[in-house]
């Protein structure tokens, strides 16, 4: 009995010993939130030096946890842990809390009247296009297939030089398809009869000038083109009107934040994160040709336009009243 009552005895001296070391290894840390470069990483800024923070997931869904928060974290040094970025002592953290301080208005004081929200903001902005993009087709027919294709090639010649000439030297014209296909006759239990050969090529041209679309197409006309498939326009430089865009998408997400803050009786004290949600190219303006007819007037093509849309995803920090 004495024996098993030492035995007992031993072993709790040996845990407490273990216990005493592991504490003895603790070191308590003083200092700010703060992002890391990593995703999803923390680290604790103190005066002279820089923690990551290994487990920081365990504390992140704790109001207080946002960043510029002064924070007091007992743990210990883990010399020995390799990250990507390596940001830092890389420190293991037992206990975390927000660092409170005696008196009103102080890190820590605030800290405990933190929310976090998180909006989103949209917005649209509508610019004029500043490119012109038409389909033009020669379409031709014959008896034979090489008959149909020469009689094409002789067409879009003409319809390509004229082409060239009304759009301008800034124009881009290519090729976009090209086809010869048999024209079939078909009967009922019988196979189908070729008649004839059908061939299309189709010429993309892609302008600069606007004010030159009718003109461009009545020329096209004039030189054999028989069917314009499309004209769309679109804004190739998009730059201002996507930054403009994001920066709406981003006061609108703000202003939303500041209305959710006063609506709880609170103030908007930090952005978290923002993050752009998503954009939205402008949708090319697209109108229907087909069948243009010789006239002596130039044929009148409306230019509308185009819609851009961003939106900014934004978590918000609200001092609330406690």
């Amino acid at each position: 009995m004495t024996k098993r009552v030492l035995g007992l005895a031993g072993a709790f001296a040996l845990c407490l010993l273990l216990a005493t070391q592991a504490l003895a290894s603790e070191v308590t840390i003083r200092g700010h939130l703060k992002r890391t470069v990593e995703p999803g990483g923390w680290v604790v800024i103190t005066e002279n030096q820089k923690y990551l923070i290994l487990n920081a997931k365990k504390f992140s869904a704790e109001r207080w946890f946002v960043e510029g928060a002064e924070v007091e974290v007992t743990g210990e040094v883990k010399t020995g842990a390799v990250t990507i970025y390596m940001e830092g002592t890389p420190f293991e953290a037992r206990v975390m809390r927000p660092f409170e301080q005696s008196g009103p208005g102080t890190p820590g004081d605030i800290s405990r009247g933190l929310t976090r929200v998180l909006v989103t903001g949209e917005a649209i902005v509508q610019a004029q296009p500043d490119t012109a993009v038409l389909m033009i087709s020669v379409v031709t027919q014959g008896k034979k297939a090489i008959e149909a294709q020469q009689e094409n090639a002789n067409r879009t010649d003409a319809v390509v030089r004229a082409l060239k000439a009304a759009a301008g030297a800034g124009a881009e014209i290519k090729t976009s398809g090209y086809s010869v296909q048999p024209q079939r006759v078909f009967k009922e239990n019988q196979p189908p009869t070729i008649t004839g050969y059908e061939a299309r090529n189709t010429v993309t041209v892609a302008m600069g000038d606007l004010t030159k679309v009718g003109s461009v197409i009545d020329d096209a006309v004039q030189w054999g083109a028989n069917d314009v498939d499309s004209v769309s326009f679109t804004l190739r430089k998009d730059r201002m009107a996507r930054e403009q865009a994001l920066a709406d998408a981003t006061r609108n997400a703000g202003s939303k934040a500041q209305v959710i803050a006063a609506a709880l009786g609170g103030k908007v004290v930090g952005v978290v994160e923002v993050q752009e949600e998503g954009f939205s190219r402008p949708r090319p303006l697209e109108g229907d040709v087909a069948g243009v007819r010789m006239m002596k007037a130039t044929t009148p093509i409306e230019i509308g336009s185009l819609d851009i849309t961003a939106r900014v995803q934004l978590v918000a920090v609200i001092q609330t009243q406690r």
